[in-house]
């Protein structure tokens, strides 16, 4: 993934251009080695510290809708599907910040970016089948025609994105997105960015850096169509939508269960809240140790991406140190990397099962290994959106915690533990917490 990325520099194809070319243009799926360099240098500018510093207010808003639609329930002690209420905040999040687009998906709970996107991130039942076939046997899923997305969906992130370009066109409007920097990279007006120092201080231990492949990619010159911009926003849109949704409810789990942990949380944010006067700007965010420790262990402990996948794209021998018979792979052979059971290997996170932020500590983080914890990948084609799903994440976690304590209730299955029968990391039971508001009165953090 690193060392040799010249060798293992693209993923499993998981469609065919012609038939699915949304899924196969996207970031993450693209073949093309020299097309996904040109475009990963594209796409990076979004998600340096001043765009995501310019983002910060976007997601804001979203929060603070998120807490007040809750904050308006008459019970002191309620329900609530956290899954479900984190895929909504999701959905506005990225509304706001990717298409320029207002949500308020708690409250119009059948909008259409809602709907499409429990259609799209769906990979239970026949999606999953598909990407089954797609590993056994490329030839007969293109043979079938098969495709990862329905027509609905793609048709309708393709009048989404063709609206926008026209409507930005049109009135001559510029945001600092993806889709801006795309139409600026197709009408050869993009300039490369001075590469921003990380401020190791505030900077997340789970966020990913850009390799020195893509910062020192300097030919810009690629055929940008509305497609690849629409494959790229809708990939962005799967990411946030359900993995980002997923590793706040996780969290949200963990603290539920771990009060303990809750309360020193509880502390750390009335420090903030109270030094800042409730005027929460990105720093402040980023500078929360415990928060950030607490985010850490939830994306060791409840690893998204269980399986990371490299494709050789020539011959390599990887060679045994104790002695063992070489392994030869031959060019489109596939290395499978099993995130989730590296991140739960007691030899390298001893008491893996336990939730313990203190692994992520000042103190103790230099006691692990390099590439045993892996939650956003590793090399050039690491997540390239790690520090805006992890600044979504704890915006929204701030959000609710001043608000209100996380307990479990009747519903909620202990210990907690995953639904085997799902395709993808769920709890048994599902995410079904309660939320019990503060007597503190935070209130005005909605209005600042």
């Amino acid at each position: 993934m690193v060392k040799d990325f010249d060798v293992f520099s693209r993923h499993l194809a998981m469609a065919d251009e012609k038939i699915d070319p949304l899924w196969s243009k996207n970031l993450f799926s693209i073949q093309d080695v020299h097309k996904w360099r040109h475009l990963r240098a594209t796409l990076s500018p979004t998600f340096t510290a001043n765009k995501l510093r310019m983002m910060f207010d976007l997601m804001q808003e979203c929060a603070k809708n998120f807490t007040k639609h809750y904050l308006e329930q008459e019970d002191e002690v309620f329900e609530v599907d956290i899954k479900d209420a984190f895929r909504r905040y999701a959905t506005d999040v990225i509304a706001t910040t990717a298409f320029g687009i207002t949500c308020n998906s708690l409250k119009d709970r059948n909008n259409e970016f809602y709907i499409m996107g429990l259609d799209a991130s769906n990979f239970d039942g026949i999606r999953f089948l598909k990407f089954l076939l797609y590993s056994i046997s490329p030839l007969l899923t293109k043979i079938l025609r098969l495709g990862i997305f329905s027509k609905t969906v793609s048709n309708f992130f393709r009048k989404i994105v063709s609206d926008n370009i026209r409507m930005r066109k049109e009135q001559n409007i510029i945001r600092p997105d993806m889709i801006h920097l795309l139409m600026e990279a197709r009408k050869g007006k993009l300039k490369k960015e001075k590469s921003e120092p990380v401020d190791l201080e505030a900077d997340s231990f789970a966020a990913v850096d850009e390799s020195e492949i893509i910062k020192k990619e300097t030919d810009w010159q690629m055929e940008i169509t509305d497609e690849d911009i629409t494959a790229q926003a809708m990939v962005f849109f799967l990411g946030g939508f359900d993995t980002t949704s997923s590793m706040m409810s996780f969290a949200i789990a963990e603290l539920a269960v771990n009060p303990e942990i809750q309360q020193k949380l509880d502390k750390e944010i009335s420090d903030v809240f109270e030094n800042t006067g409730g005027k929460i700007k990105y720093e402040d965010i980023n500078r929360m140790k415990y928060l950030d420790m607490i985010i850490s262990e939830t994306l060791r402990k409840w690893t998204l991406a269980i399986l990371l996948d490299r494709q050789a794209v020539k011959p390599y021998t990887i060679y045994h140190d104790n002695g063992k018979q070489p392994l030869k792979l031959n060019e489109g052979d596939v290395v499978w990397i099993p995130t989730y059971c590296i991140h739960r290997d007691p030899a390298y996170f001893p008491d893996p099962e336990k939730f313990d932020p203190e692994r992520f500590s000042d103190e103790r983080k230099h006691e692990i290994k390099p590439f045993t914890y892996l939650p956003f990948g590793a090399g050039p084609r690491n997540c390239i959106g790690s520090r805006f799903a992890l600044l979504e994440a704890k915006i929204a976690l701030f959000s609710i915690l001043i608000h209100f304590e996380v307990v479990p209730t009747k519903k909620t299955i202990l210990p907690l533990k995953l639904n085997e029968k799902a395709v993808t990391l769920q709890l048994e039971g599902g995410f079904i917490f309660g939320l019990k508001k503060k007597k503190a009165n935070m209130g005005n953090y909605l209005i600042c």
